[in-house]
């Protein structure tokens, strides 16, 4: 287990593996460089809103013009912001639904993968004093598109907490591959073992089969989760897991649907373990959430900007 004042990681490649991109390694040596970010703050809150009654008082009638022809009510909606982002699209999967533990019929039905099946969602885990994974994922997943937002991005959450379960995994691919995602990041946080600590980046394996064709998403895919990875160090101070990918904060998978199925580049980030306490105080606390939220946010706008 790492403590806080451990030294950094030391990030190593896995066999068969290309080195992690530099953006991980400069990160990592960034945990004990003088003047290094810890990480982003919370967006400022703007002015309030003003008084309505005194408002009204001050707007002109839109009903009618000098010509007696009715004049439109000017849109309250304000124009999205444009920013480095501006024409770019970022689907954010917030992992598993809140209300899954209520549908169990409904996300153990079984459904296609590419190179087999697999149930439709899971329930996720939680923290030993009950703080829900799919909590989690929907705080970080809202953080996440609000930053995004900012920077001009069109982002779409696969859900919002709007529907009673799921969606089911190989619907998740498709809403991104429907929304010709230029990126697409599925936020969860692990299970395992006390004593597991760090976070890890998951990224698509080369799976053809079935409705599953993965061969030109894995480059770009590859791409995207080091620049996440390089980043959420350097955001959160947390070091790559020390329990999955050989201390490089990556892990390739064949066995995700929602990986298997996605025709856009797609990663996963394990946020942390939920089931250690050590990583569970980070994960609860709302400082840390926007830090993390900020580690992916630079690191799909690096990737998009490239």
């Amino acid at each position: 287990m790492r403590d806080d004042d451990s030294p950094p990681p030391t990030f190593r490649t896995p066999a068969r593996r290309r080195p992690v991109a530099a953006a991980v390694l400069l990160a990592a040596l960034c945990l004990t460089a003088a003047g290094c970010g810890s990480g982003g703050a919370a967006p400022q809150a703007g002015p309030p809103a003003s008084d309505g009654a005194s408002a009204a008082s001050r707007e002109p009638s839109p009903s009618a013009s000098l010509s007696g022809t009715p004049t439109p009510a000017p849109s309250s909606a304000a124009p999205p912001p444009k920013g480095p982002l501006t024409g770019r699209t970022v689907v954010i999967d917030p992992g598993h639904n809140p209300r899954n533990r209520d549908h169990t019929r409904e996300i153990n039905a079984q459904v296609d993968m590419g190179n087999g099946r697999k149930e439709c969602d899971t329930t996720g885990t939680a923290t030993d004093s009950g703080y829900a994974e799919a909590r989690f994922t929907l705080d970080v997943s809202r953080r996440l598109r609000t930053l995004l937002e900012a920077e001009g991005a069109t982002v779409r959450l696969t859900q919002d907490d709007d529907r009673p379960f799921g969606p089911c995994v190989d619907e998740r691919a498709r809403i991104g591959n429907e929304a010709h995602a230029d990126a697409v990041v599925s936020v969860h946080a692990d299970g395992s073992a006390v004593g597991n600590r760090g976070f890890h980046v998951i990224l698509p394996a080369e799976v053809r089969g079935g409705g599953a064709d993965t061969s030109r998403i894995v480059a770009p895919s590859r791409d995207l989760g080091e620049r996440i990875a390089g980043n959420f160090v350097r955001t959160t101070g947390s070091a790559p897991s020390n329990y999955i990918g050989g201390n490089t904060g990556l892990d390739t998978r064949d066995d995700l649907g929602g990986l298997n199925l996605s025709t856009v580049p797609k990663v996963f980030i394990e946020c942390g373990n939920m089931r250690d306490p050590k990583d569970a105080a980070l994960l609860m606390s709302e400082d840390w959430r926007q830090r993390a939220a900020t580690g992916i946010a630079d690191g799909i706008g690096s990737y998009l900007k490239r």
